[in-house]
């Protein structure tokens, strides 16, 4: 009889290749003939865009490097394997008396960019940077086991070399990736999948109360990956959803995940999200935020309604536009996020 961490890693890809299908072939059901080969072409477009498929997980070879007790949880350091010669580096959060006896939901948390390559990880677990952006010490305070990975080019993965620094070595990993006939975008969905992996893989988590969270950049991995990962159960994303039509009028420089080549013509970034229908999912947006052009966002929202209801499940989507507000992570933003964990992953 298998151990409880062989049978997840054998069966993980094998699980998630039957979630994806059986909700993929929920909501197709649930949609007009039109729509639904519409919905197939944009997914096979933007499949081919990204890279194409993704290469099947492997052992994650998980080694703990140190653990350390704060008020309500403890955190530990630790790195899994990505792909074979890259490890990612991460911090797990485990609340006080969650256990292999007495699990909980897990929150995955993918943190933003904002130029600042020295932070990632350390940053929402309540170590460094800007307070508001705490959140997953916040998180695994109200109960959650929270997974706060680095990103490709961020903090411990920045280059082994020490050659290119910052934003010069996140631009040769972008134009590495294209010239390999993939992007950006496909190895943070390749990355992000594996973190969900681990959350799977460890004995404290309910496996199938599995959601994630993203402030700017990470609020961009989350409607990524929200298509490619039917584990996700609720996926919330603030303060960015910058569509290719407001970045085109207003001439936005954006960071690399968001451009996948030859998508533009299929679809917009909303169409992206809206393929995560019908399971969970929140956007908070700022209406001043200058990363996200409000005019085309808010259409963009209507948009990703509309492919909830054809989805037969309209009451999984929401949006909070707060009037006056820029590029934060403000309290009625935090509530709101709040709230819809507790909805979906609680409940």
């Amino acid at each position: 009889m298998p151990n409880r961490r062989e049978f997840i890693k054998s069966t993980t890809l094998a699980a998630g290749a039957t979630a994806l299908a059986a909700t993929t072939a929920t909501a197709q059901t649930q949609a007009k003939p039109a729509v639904k080969k519409k919905t197939e072409l944009f997914r096979k477009k933007l499949l081919e865009g990204l890279g194409g498929p993704w290469p099947e997980g492997g052992d994650l070879k998980p080694k703990k490097i140190k653990t350390e007790q704060k008020d309500g949880y403890r955190l530990e350091w630790l790195t899994y394997e990505l792909e074979p010669g890259d490890r990612c580096p991460a911090i797990l959060l485990v609340p006080d008396g969650v256990s292999d006896k007495s699990t909980a939901p897990a929150i995955a948390i993918w943190h933003q960019h904002a130029g600042q390559y020295h932070l990632g990880k350390t940053e929402p677990a309540g170590l460094a940077g800007n307070p508001m952006h705490h959140t997953g010490a916040a998180l695994a305070k109200l109960g959650y086991v929270v997974l706060c990975p680095d990103a490709l080019c961020f903090e411990e993965r920045q280059d082994p070399q020490k050659k290119l620094r910052g934003g010069a070595y996140e631009r040769f990993e972008f134009l590495r990736y294209t010239v390999a006939g993939q992007c950006m975008a496909w190895k943070n969905i390749l990355d992000m999948r594996r973190a969900v992996d681990y959350l799977v893989s460890r004995p404290e988590v309910k496996t199938e109360r599995i959601g994630c969270y993203g402030h700017s950049m990470g609020s961009t991995h989350t409607w990524l990956v929200g298509p490619w990962e039917p584990r996700l159960r609720a996926l919330v994303g603030n303060c960015c959803l910058p569509t290719y039509a407001g970045i085109h009028r207003t001439k936005l420089l954006h960071c690399f995940p968001n451009f996948i080549p030859g998508v533009y013509e299929h679809g917009d970034t909303p169409d992206i999200a809206a393929l995560t229908a019908p399971r969970a999912l929140h956007l908070n947006l700022g209406e001043t935020d200058r990363g996200t052009p409000i005019k085309e966002a808010r259409a963009g929202v209507k948009t990703i309604a509309k492919a909830y209801a054809e989805a037969g499940a309209p009451e999984n989507f929401s949006a909070f536009i707060e009037p006056k507000t820029g590029h934060v992570l403000s309290e009625k933003m935090w509530n709101k996020t709040q709230q819809f964990f507790a909805k979906h992953l609680q409940a």
